[in-house]
């Protein structure tokens, strides 16, 4: 085996690394293509530098454990915030909005249905059937003025 490794060289490196790179293609899985391009840098600075068949070794192998790292920075996807800004926050989504009470508020605390939501207001004094704007979100809590 020794043998294979000193006679051909950086040529084993080159072809195992395309080898890697078409089974990629039959087989997809983004693995394989990491440890092909791992094969394909050994197999180039080889080329360059010449290297102990172990030397050789220990580089595909920390350029292949390296690679990992790299594709998952590369394969995360990218959080897309402006395609749902108020994920979560829902009542963020409500500042200024208007709503129509369908109870009370009485000594400035009182509850508004919204949706299938119930929230606890807080406001001035305001019939029920009053349209109202929220002015001020705090977690739960919403504060309403007139609208």
């Amino acid at each position: 085996m020794t043998d294979m490794f000193v006679s051909l060289g950086t040529w084993n490196w080159l072809i195992f690394g395309f080898i890697l790179m078409a089974l990629e293609v039959l087989a997809p899985g983004i693995f394989l293509f990491w440890l092909g391009l791992a094969a394909l840098l050994v197999g180039l600075i080889s080329f360059t530098v010449a290297l102990s068949w172990q030397i050789q070794l220990v580089m595909f192998a920390l350029f292949a454990a390296a690679a990992v790292p790299v594709w998952r920075r590369l394969a995360r996807p990218k959080p897309d915030a402006s395609a749902s800004p108020f994920l979560n926050k829902r009542a963020d989504a409500l500042l200024g909005r208007e709503f129509t009470l369908e109870k009370p508020i009485v000594d400035g605390s009182g509850t508004m249905r919204i949706g299938d939501t119930v929230w606890r207001v807080a406001g001035p004094d305001t019939p029920a059937g009053t349209r109202v704007k929220v002015v001020q979100v705090d977690g739960a809590n919403l504060t309403v003025g007139a609208a």
